[in-house]
């Protein structure tokens, strides 16, 4: 659900790197492959829905918007657990080369959303401008402008507009790299924030506390564990987009990292399970010991 989106649109997070969003409204008579950082900068000043680009690379193509991984969560009733995310003071640590500040500038996004839908807004703060740092050395510092953080700021109150903000921003991140040949680049951008969203996600299960109620527990386990499974087929579409994008040392890298966390997801044999069990099969936090483990290990290799 929130992962399988998230495959198609990538990270909260994103909204950092760029904070210009690719709006249709932007230029009347512009295409939207022609639209700038300081055109869309300019339209930000006001509310506006955003419209998905035409696709023009696996990376528009596929994957989610960064707000559905950190909303799911949300509607689960899980507590908000700040040390699941990923520091800010670790941001100038990323700036070593392109692909670790990729890499965490998708990471961080998925923090950002996360932050937000939980209305942490001084903490939002401190994070886009770290993540303003991460888009000004990967060459974006156009589309970190000073119209979308006054925009941000004025609506740090509404939480909608803040998703929808972010969002927008994303599509214009996405676009930019694409048109601009640097979608391994952008693919590691999209790995950092799916493993990111993957982390918190199998973080709040690993850490949910053991004195709650059994039937509480178990209601707000039970459809995070279903969420995470269900990202089998999100985390395959991602692999796909890593294969397909040039294969510098770091996309070989976390595809094969992929690789093997999508071998722990077939090892649970879910949709086999599902089945001879007539709908019944039962999911404990127990079923995700070893993707836990996987996903926790590829994390640790992200933000390091």
């Amino acid at each position: 659900m929130f992962l399988k989106n998230y495959v198609r649109e990538t990270s909260l997070f994103l909204l950092a790197l760029s904070g210009v969003l690719l709006l249709n409204s932007c230029g009347g008579e512009k295409k939207a492959d022609e639209t700038t950082a300081v055109d869309t900068a300019a339209t930000m000043t006001e509310d506006t829905t955003a419209v998905e680009p035409t696709a023009t690379s696996p990376i528009l193509s596929a994957l989610p918007k960064t707000s559905d991984i950190p909303a799911t969560i949300q509607l689960t009733g899980a507590d908000f657990n700040q040390s699941l995310i990923n520091p800010s003071s670790k941001v100038a640590s990323y700036t070593t080369t392109n692909d670790k500040a990729a890499l965490n500038l998708g990471a961080y996004a998925t923090d950002i959303g996360y932050l937000s839908v939980y209305k942490k807004t001084q903490d939002v703060l401190t994070y886009l401008k770290g993540a303003q740092k991460l888009s000004d050395h990967l060459g974006l510092s156009n589309a970190f402008g000073e119209a979308m953080q006054k925009r941000f700021q004025s609506n740090l109150a509404t939480e909608d507009s803040l998703v929808k903000i972010v969002d927008e921003s994303m599509l214009y991140v996405r676009k930019y790299l694409a048109d601009n040949q640097r979608d391994a680049t952008g693919a590691l951008v999209v790995t950092g924030s799916f493993v990111e969203g993957l982390y918190i996600s199998t973080g709040l299960i690993k850490k949910y506390p053991k004195d709650v109620p059994a039937d509480v527990r178990n209601g707000v386990l039970t459809q995070l564990i279903l969420d995470i499974i269900k990202q089998k087929q999100s985390l395959a579409d991602l692999i796909t987009i890593l294969k397909s994008v040039k294969q510098d040392e770091a996309v070989v890298a976390y595809t094969q990292k992929l690789n093997d966390l999508y071998g722990q997801f077939e090892a649970l044999k879910f949709e086999e399970s599902l089945k001879s069990n007539a709908g019944n099969f039962a999911v404990t936090d127990k079923t995700l010991t070893e993707i836990t483990k996987k996903v926790e290990a590829i994390r640790a290799d992200i933000v390091k």
